[in-house]
């Protein structure tokens, strides 16, 4: 007791050292689970997208598909953005919308579609 302010100097000494070890803890969690979030969500999404462009971009005509909305047919034509669907055919006339390429969900076996 006799000297109370070196008792002080070496609290404050243990404390700084102890504040780097659990900043340490407080930081490293959070970076684990944003690499945990990254490699099981954000990679595989990523990854999702780059297939449906790839897909997107291989359309031709004649190819039967399903949209998003779940409408299934045979391409007619296809632009840039937007392409031409058959969908139906009604008194020998083929029933056509016009959508846009990243609305298909997937592209369906030859003869899936039949009208």
């Amino acid at each position: 007791m006799l000297f109370p302010i070196s008792d002080a100097l070496a609290a404050g000494e243990a404390a700084s050292a102890g504040g780097m070890e659990s900043f340490l803890v407080q930081v490293v969690p959070l970076i684990v689970i944003f690499v945990v979030f990254w490699f099981f969500l954000i990679r595989p999404q990523q990854k999702r997208q780059k297939e449906h462009a790839k897909m997107c971009d291989a359309l031709a005509k004649g190819d039967e598909v399903m949209t998003m909305g779940g409408i299934s047919g045979r391409i007619e034509s296809v632009d840039e953005q937007s392409m031409a669907l058959q969908v139906a055919s009604v008194d020998g006339k083929p029933v056509v919308i016009r959508m846009q390429r990243s609305a298909v969900q997937m592209v369906l076996p030859k003869g899936s579609v039949k009208f």
